[in-house]
């Protein structure tokens, strides 16, 4: 069975470029619209986030519903459509609240749901479709590939919606969410459109397998191999590292630098190009040397927590000597170092996914998911605790903040430790990568 090129690597990332269109307008416009026009508190719009992450914990439950079925584009195809409508109610919930609170709140949750549940089935069964067809040598690449296109949706969603918002009124916030969500399914239609090859006699048997197989034994058996288990828990301590100073860097910059909105806006940008040049990077540069794809992409996991940690160690020292001429090459690092984890860890999930029994392949993958989710949810808010509770222990605004930096810059460095360990007992990560054929950071929901 040949394995995807790159015009089948990219025909997925416009899957995930519609994923992540719905997304960005649901977790973040939808946000501003209920904590600004509505003048709702922001712990209405921050709860309904944070329960479509806890959905995402039934990740491994649609892994295993395709590893049954043998195929993943209707898995694919199925959660975008859920999201989409999601997406729709989300948005109708959003200006009933204008009118009714209560019925809207109810909407709401219904809609987060959905939207939680599309996104894990539809972003797990897409990265078990690139685990199975893309070949060891693309795996890095095919991981930024896939990624910098959800970051376009990001993008392009934020632009255009933000556009057409104008002037707001709840009639057009529906109309947009309805055009999005609506392209974006029909994008995630054309893009996986026979593009799953036809079943080999193996995944015949295998998909056979797992349709005898009940789920919680199949999860159970997940978890009792050493290597599994052990790479479940460094993508939940990975993504909390990632993600506890999504919520604090810009007040950070705020209070103790004294920037501006926009100013503190830009800080993230920096941050974020950071990121998507260590993505870029280590595509790049893993396919510019012939050595072992997964051993490769293990010292990248390593770099790019240590990077990290050393990032976020500058960034405290920052805040405590007041140099914000440092701030910003320090952030640019956090990014750097952010999106060589990322991709790499990614590629890694990529290929740890192949290993073992291929009707558990899904399942895998929705493990990792869940933890990915769990992770950078909690995170966020994790950060955000931590940096309110040492600034009312400490009295300091700029010690509390690098406290909380610098707990985090630990953790990282952390990980890179427990990375090593991640070539297990039985054998090295290596083999374990090159054992089955093909085998992600996270999500920013991402997928």
């Amino acid at each position: 069975m040949s394995g995807f090129g790159w015009v089948q690597i990219v025909r997925l990332g416009l899957a995930q470029t519609a994923l992540g269109a719905v997304v960005v307008l649901t977790t973040s416009t939808l946000n501003r619209v209920m904590v600004v026009e509505l003048a709702l508190p922001a712990l209405v719009p921050g709860l309904l986030v944070a329960l479509h992450h806890a959905s995402q914990m039934l990740r491994p439950r649609w892994g295993f519903g395709s590893d049954r079925g043998g195929r993943r584009t209707p898995w694919i195809v199925g959660g975008m459509a859920l999201l989409a409508l999601g997406g729709v109610l989300a948005a109708v919930a959003t200006a009933l609240m204008a009118e009714d609170f209560s019925a809207g709140l109810a909407l709401g949750v219904v809609a987060f749901l959905a939207i939680g549940i599309g996104v894990g089935a539809c972003g797990t069964n897409l990265l078990v479709l690139l685990a199975t067809h893309v070949g060891k040598g693309r795996r890095a690449a095919a991981a930024t590939i896939v990624w910098t296109m959800m970051i376009a949706g990001f993008v392009i969603t934020g632009a255009g919606a933000g556009r057409f918002l104008d002037p707001f009124s709840p009639e057009r916030l529906v109309a947009v969410s309805c055009a999005v969500s609506g392209l974006a399914f029909l994008v995630t239609v054309a893009a996986v459109w026979r593009l799953e090859p036809a079943r080999s006699p193996a995944a015949e048997r295998a998909a056979t397998r797992a349709a005898a197989t009940p789920f919680r034994e199949a999860l159970k058996t997940i978890w009792a191999e050493d290597e599994a288990r052990r790479f479940t828990w460094f993508v939940l301590a990975s993504m909390l590292a990632y993600s506890m100073q999504d919520l604090i860097l810009e007040p950070f910059a705020g209070l103790v630098f004294g920037m501006s909105a926009g100013e503190t806006t830009r800080l993230s940008g920096l941050q974020n190009a950071g990121t998507l040049a260590g993505m870029i990077g280590v595509a790049m540069l893993s396919g510019a040397f012939g050595e072992t794809p997964s051993g490769l992409l293990k010292r990248w996991i390593i770099a790019g927590c240590l990077a990290s940690a050393l990032a976020l160690a500058a960034i405290a020292t920052a805040g405590l000597g007041g140099s914000e001429a440092a701030i910003h090459p320090a952030a640019f690092a956090l990014g750097l170092g952010n999106g060589a984890f990322a991709t790499a860890a990614i590629g890694s999930m990529m290929g740890l996914a192949g290993r073992g029994d291929p009707a558990t392949r899904g399942a895998r993958m929705g493990l990792w998911g869940a933890a990915q989710a769990v992770g950078f949810g909690f995170g966020g808010l994790l950060g955000a605790l931590a940096a309110d509770v040492a600034r009312f222990a400490i009295g300091s605004t700029a010690a509390s903040y690098a406290l909380v930096f610098l707990g985090e810059a630990a953790l990282f460095a952390a990980c890179a430790v427990f990375a090593l360990r991640l070539g297990g007992a039985n054998a090295g990560m290596s083999e374990l990568c090159a054992s089955r054929q093909p085998f992600g950071p996270p999500q920013h929901e991402g997928g």
